[in-house]
């Protein structure tokens, strides 16, 4: 009888589960989504791989879960204690989950926010692209200082922490660790190539490559020359005048041009620091009577998955107001963590009614908009972490982390 069906893919971490159903000699068969998509989304509503349908329909996914769950299938039991610690080892079985969950979460979850924008999946900006960097540069030095005096990560054999980091720094080495990189780190590319080596992923690592040099921000393009106007023609006799068709104007338009100077205070929070410079200059300058404040959140938080996905999904609606650019500044943050994370932002809009502002993209109605007091201590200060991201967000009582977030300028 059959012991189920492990749906997977070019994902990488899908790798690994794929791997340990060939080594370990599984009777599972192995199906990439996109050939049962109908079978596969009935069964996996989110439709993540890797995922796994055992008998009687059990059902698992994520990809340490399913990983665990394969390796327990096995009857070899020398290489259950090797890939999980032995059995009287808990240290090492602890070890073995702690390394396995540090490359499966925040390395992989770095490692999409820098490589995304770098090669252009998602719209690129400096300061996300350097925070993750920095965020692996850290990483990176955990991992070097163990395999500086070890061979593997926990035991004197590969485990599944060797397996999963592996993996998840394939991509790493694909796009950002260059020949310079891997030069200053000869520790970890020894460790990685004797793990790609195991008979574990061998077979996942067919046609890979180093890069040599590590992933550029993308040029902003050009536009193209505007062609040479032609000699006018002569001049003919004159006709009556066609009627105009104006653009119709932005309704925040008839508000006429105010004192507080927007465009100044955008440059102003793009070059100054925010908290010592540029924000007693808006305090200063700001007038109420001109613009309004408001505190702006997603109504569905509780459908929120990835951090890095609901940072698109920000940058997506960011885009979609830009029909408002001259009227609006703002800042939508993320905070929390990997499924259990938020979207709120503080946001000055010209005039005192928000709707002519936001009602220019389609899904403005996804937010909520509350009135904010520029008089009052607790909205100033709402006003002031919300645009300087540097202290947490409370939800519910609760200190939240910020953890990214796009500026509307």
């Amino acid at each position: 009888m059959s012991q189920g069906t492990l749906y997977a893919n070019f994902r990488i971490r899908t790798w690994v589960p794929r791997g340990l159903v060939k080594a370990l000699k599984l009777d599972i068969n192995v199906v990439a989504p996109e050939t049962a998509s109908e079978q596969f989304a009935k069964d996996f509503p989110l439709k993540k791989v890797p995922a796994f349908v055992g008998p009687n329909g059990f059902k698992l996914t994520e990809a340490m879960a399913i990983n665990y769950y394969l390796v327990k299938l096995s009857r070899d039991e020398k290489m259950k204690a090797q890939l999980l610690g032995a059995e009287d080892d808990l240290n090492a079985q602890a070890q073995i989950i702690r390394w396995q969950s540090l490359a499966n979460n925040d390395f992989c979850i770095q490692m999409v926010n820098a490589v995304a924008p770098l090669k252009g999946d998602v719209p690129y900006n400096k300061k996300n692209v350097d925070a993750a960097m920095d965020a692996i540069a850290k990483m990176v030095d955990i991992f070097d200082a163990r395999l500086k005096n070890n061979t593997y990560l926990v035991t004197e054999s590969v485990s599944l922490a060797d397996l999963v980091a592996a993996s998840i720094f394939t991509r790493f080495f694909e796009n950002l660790f260059g020949s310079e990189w891997r030069a200053q780190h000869p520790a970890i590319v020894r460790w990685f190539n004797t793990v790609r080596a195991s008979y574990f992923l061998k077979d996942e690592y067919k046609g890979f490559e180093f890069t040599d040099k590590p992933l550029s921000p993308p040029r902003k393009k050009k536009d193209d020359a505007k062609p040479a106007a032609q000699a006018a023609p002569a001049p003919a006799a004159p006709a009556a005048k066609a009627p105009t068709c104006q653009r119709p104007k932005h309704p925040l338009e008839l508000l006429g041009k105010p004192t507080f100077a927007l465009d100044e205070w955008k440059r102003m929070y793009s070059n100054a620091d925010t908290r010592p410079v540029a924000l007693p200059w808006f305090w200063e300058h700001y007038n109420p009577e001109e613009y309004s404040l408001w505190k702006v959140t997603y109504k569905y938080n509780d459908e929120l998955t990835l951090t890095f996905m609901s940072n698109n999904l920000i940058g997506g609606f960011l885009n979609r107001l830009s029909g408002s650019t001259k009227y609006l500044f703002g800042c939508l943050t993320v905070y929390g963590e990997n499924n259990d994370n938020g979207i709120t932002g503080v946001f000055m809009v010209r005039g005192q009614d928000y709707v002519p502002a936001f009602d220019v993209a389609p899904d403005w109605e996804s937010f909520d908009y509350t009135k904010l007091d520029p008089s009052s201590k607790d909205d100033k200060e709402l006003v002031n972490d919300m645009w300087a991201w540097d202290k947490p967000v409370s939800v519910n009582g609760q200190p939240k982390e910020i953890v990214d977030g796009k500026v509307f300028k």
